[in-house]
């Protein structure tokens, strides 16, 4: 899976890494597919990462179908091998179409049907490329899903940039992963 970091060998986990790992095996995820198996090396990081990320996943206020769009325009923007590899399946069966995903792979802007996909699209991307947003981008996006939700997406972008980075800056590679999506 890596060669930056040991191996992890579960028999000789200590009594947090433990905790840990039964805390994510028993949750919504109920693998230990992405990065669980590198941040485990610092059981407290991994354990805080791991329920931020559950709530980024699956608790935002966004339709699957959207936070799975954000996760991969994230994934792209890192070219982000394993994130890509394990969320690209998500997306599809939540409902991303498949040429918009291929798109944003391709490192192209998609053509959206759904005026929502572009919203999250463009809030994602203007946030990621000038590290602001405007007005404009803001406003329609605290019209159309409130603030709770907006303050949410912001959290769920940040969240799956940290594990682009983990997985990029450790070598990590998904379970089965046998194709890279983004040339290196």
């Amino acid at each position: 899976m890596s060669n930056r970091l040991p191996d992890f060998d579960p028999a000789h986990a200590t009594d947090e890494q433990k905790a840990v790992l039964q805390e994510i095996l028993s949750g919504p995820r109920g693998n230990l597919n992405g990065p669980f198996l590198g941040w485990i090396h610092s059981p407290e990081f991994a354990q805080h990462a791991q329920r931020l990320g559950a709530f980024c996943r699956y608790k935002t206020g966004l339709p699957l179908r959207l936070s799975e769009l954000a996760i991969l325009v994230t994934a792209a923007r890192w070219r982000s091998q394993a994130e890509w590899y394990i969320h690209y399946p998500i997306a599809l069966d939540a409902g991303v179409p498949a040429a918009v995903a291929d798109a944003l792979r391709e490192g192209q802007t998609p053509t959206f049907d759904n005026p929502d996909d572009g919203l999250i699209h463009d809030f994602a991307v203007e946030l990621f490329e000038s590290r602001r947003l405007s007005d404009a981008t803001y406003d329609r996006a605290v019209d159309r899903f409130g603030h709770v939700t907006v303050v949410n997406l912001v959290g769920l972008l940040g969240y799956y940039s940290l594990v682009a980075m983990t997985l990029n800056a450790f070598g990590m590679r998904a379970q089965g992963q046998t194709e890279l999506p983004f040339a290196e």
